[in-house]
């Protein structure tokens, strides 16, 4: 159980800083945060003496530097087209200068809707905007490396990356593959209609990843239970068991060779039934 990276989406309220010390209050071994406000397209300059004392607590915590992620605000498409792409190459690429400056190593991003144009298409906006970001952070002078993980869509209409084929097909044509790797979400596989409500189910969907994508590629979980069926390409998170996937597929999931080792993030709900600690407490007494 030590071994084990777990741990959730936690709030930056009040500063940066305060990530690590709400993640550790939990009992953390894993984060993902914001760097600046998600549901805006203006982002704050980062404060210098904040990015130290996270940096500084970060040190000082069991948490490693490589077990913490920051996620894109959820504005941006990527694969879309028009103002709001533009916005979301700039988003991108001010991101990826964030985290460097942070000693973040990955940044998670959504891959975003081809907006009716096409897979293809959508695809081709894709690659292009992560390159040109590549771009503008370089021209930032980064001082610490950051890989940008691919995370899977849940199948909603005009999505790209949806599919192991989209996945591998972003990554081939993305250079310097080191610099890239895969967020694999469980209520996204599910909802996208990969079975994995059982163990051979969830052995069955790894190999394919495995086969499609490989696993040298996996470098996160998000690990969330799903309110939508198999199948239902809908992006609604549930509690860790009480979903439509169910415990004995989240750990098999859990425990499963290719992602035990693997930092795993919780973005499960807060309501009535559960909060963060029963989560983590069912999560935990899952792990064999």
């Amino acid at each position: 159980m030590a071994s084990m990276k777990v741990g959730f989406h936690v709030s930056i309220k009040g500063g940066i800083s305060n990530a690590v010390d709400n993640a550790t209050k939990m009992g953390c071994t894993a984060f993902q945060i914001f760097s600046r406000n998600p549901r805006g397209w203006a982002a704050k300059a980062l404060d210098p003496k904040d990015v130290e004392s996270f940096k500084n607590k970060l040190a000082d915590s069991r948490i490693q530097q490589d077990s913490v992620i920051v996620h894109m605000p959820y504005l941006p498409n990527l694969s879309g087209s028009g103002e709001c792409y533009e916005k979301s190459v700039q988003t991108l690429g001010g991101e990826i200068a964030r985290c460097s400056t942070l000693g973040i190593s990955n940044l998670v991003i959504h891959l975003g809707s081809h907006m009716g144009q096409g897979r293809n298409a959508g695809i081709s906006q894709l690659v292009a905007a992560i390159k040109t970001a590549r771009q503008q952070a370089r021209n930032a002078e980064l001082t610490h490396p950051v890989r940008v993980l691919l995370e899977n869509s849940a199948g909603q209409n005009g999505s790209v990356g949806s599919t192991f084929a989209d996945l591998r097909l972003i990554l081939d044509a993305l250079p310097d593959s080191q610099r890239y790797g895969i967020c694999l979400d469980t209520c996204h596989l599910f909802a996208s209609g990969h079975d994995i409500r059982t163990k051979d189910s969830v052995d069955e969907t790894l190999a394919d990843f495995d086969s499609s994508v490989g696993f040298d590629h996996l470098a996160f979980i998000h690990l969330n239970d799903s309110k939508g069926d198999l199948n239902s390409g809908l992006d609604r998170h549930d509690h860790i068991g009480l979903g439509t996937i169910g415990k004995a597929g989240l750990a098999a999931f859990l425990n499963h060779s290719a992602t035990r080792k693997l930092p795993k993030i919780m973005e499960t709900p807060i309501d009535a039934r559960r909060g963060d600690e029963e989560n983590m407490r069912i999560v935990l007494g899952m792990v064999k």
